[in-house]
């Protein structure tokens, strides 16, 4: 087991998760999407909202496609140093 893997059963324990529901490589690609094609601050934001988006009953894995392809649809920022100064 790796480190990822030892993180997201210790965190699934400490909030009372099956760690086998956690979606980790939806999510991960989710992040990268955002985090290349809007900014990296919005990676781990939209996983947050699509852990509540799941919370309240949305498919984890379509709810991430429909958030993926927003992402990669989203306009490019004005310049090169945009993403870094948002974050």
């Amino acid at each position: 087991m790796g480190t990822l893997d030892d993180w997201v059963a210790a965190a699934c324990t400490e909030l009372g998760l099956d760690p086998s529901t956690a979606e980790v490589p939806v999510v991960l690609d989710l992040a990268r999407d955002v985090a290349h094609q809007v900014l990296r601050p919005g990676a781990p934001v939209t996983a947050y909202l699509l852990g509540i988006a799941v919370g309240r009953g949305a498919d984890p894995a379509q709810a991430a496609r429909r958030l993926a392809a927003l992402a990669r649809s989203w306009p490019p920022p004005d310049g090169p140093a945009a993403s870094d100064a948002a974050g």
